[in-house]
């Protein structure tokens, strides 16, 4: 084993919004030290190497180890930030500059992935009946993500022979396709706006807000929100933005129960993200588990997967976790 995947190692999200920071134990069943870990704004820095310096300025640490998960296409050791900051993170530069001994790079819902072989019972909240299926590396498992937050990720989890392999994938940028007439009508007034029509134009923070004001223009009455907390917090009393969010939450059962048909991910789906806390109670109310299962003559099969709400607080640190883990000799559970 290389050393320095022996000591603490660092691990880092980067999303469109936050960039979080947190040290592993890679010999600990929960790697993540908790208190290790942080959590900005992306906005505050001008790249991601200024992000690592405070965290490495402010921890008083410097492992030799860095993974990082990040929200893009990894190209060459290279990935450009699909959302909100105009970050490059370039693996050789990261190493270079900072003088770690190594640096991984992989795409963020790939760490999702390679979390799912961490998560415990109490980081799960199950949607449905069917209970969800623990990871066994023992036994052949796949398991499908996806999560809505700045913007819709995807990935999936592959177990084989005593090996966990996650995909990445860039399946939230797939095309939208309506269910039903008001989605059909959400649709023209997404591609009159847009053009091309895909998942994350409907199916994250901003596309809460896209479907809030294609249903206020449907119902002709002026919208009054542009912020997805404005909506998520007017949802009890607001008709309007009640329906934005369970429209929301109807297209991202939809889009599971695609994914565990595209996937053959028969042992469950997990949905993650930021907004999912926030949306637990509402794709609980029905709507979700009924599209998730509305697959024509696959219905039966699809019925009998799981559908989780990701609970932890930092899935994609503890997928990056686990990725330290597996590079260490030490893999999780199962």
């Amino acid at each position: 084993m290389n050393a320095a995947w022996s000591g603490p190692v660092l691990v880092a999200d980067v999303g469109g919004t936050h960039v979080r920071f947190a040290l592993v134990d890679v010999a600990a069943a929960d790697p993540l030290i908790g208190a290790s870990a942080r959590r900005f704004r992306a906005a505050e820095f001008a790249s991601f190497g200024a992000a690592v310096q405070r965290y490495l300025d402010e921890s008083g640490t410097h492992p030799a180890a860095l993974v990082i998960a990040a929200a893009g296409v990894v190209d060459d050791g290279e990935v450009r930030l699909t959302n909100n900051v105009p970050w490059v993170i370039s693996r050789d530069a990261i190493a270079a500059g900072f003088g770690f001994a190594e640096v991984a790079l992989l795409n963020d819902f790939a760490a999702m992935a390679l979390a799912v072989s961490l998560l415990q019972p109490r980081d799960l909240h199950a949607v449905g009946t069917p209970a969800p299926v623990p990871f066994d590396a023992r036994r052949r498992q796949t398991f499908a993500i996806l999560g809505a937050g700045t913007g819709l990720g995807v990935g999936a989890l592959i177990v084989r022979e005593g090996h966990a392999h996650a995909l990445e994938t860039e399946g939230g940028h797939a095309s939208f396709a309506p269910g039903t007439a008001e989605e059909i009508d959400i649709y023209r007034r997404f591609s009159a706006r847009f053009g091309r029509v895909s998942h994350e134009r409907a199916l994250c923070g901003s596309g809460l807000v896209n479907l809030y004001a294609a249903l206020a223009d449907i119902a002709g009455v002026e919208a009054r929100f542009s912020a997805p907390e404005q909506i998520t917090a007017a949802a009890d009393s607001d008709a309007l933005s009640r329906r934005a969010v369970e429209v929301l939450c109807e297209q991202l059962g939809s889009v599971a129960g695609d994914l565990a048909l595209t996937f053959g991910a028969w042992d469950g789906v997990y949905v993650t993200g930021g907004l999912a806390p926030l949306l637990t109670r509402w794709i609980e109310r029905g709507g979700f588990r009924r599209r998730f299962e509305d697959k024509g003559r696959l219905s039966p099969a699809v019925a009998r997967v799981p559908t989780s709400i990701v609970q932890h607080a930092d899935p994609g640190l503890l997928g990056a976790a686990a990725w330290a883990m597996m590079a260490a000799g030490t893999p999780g559970r199962g």
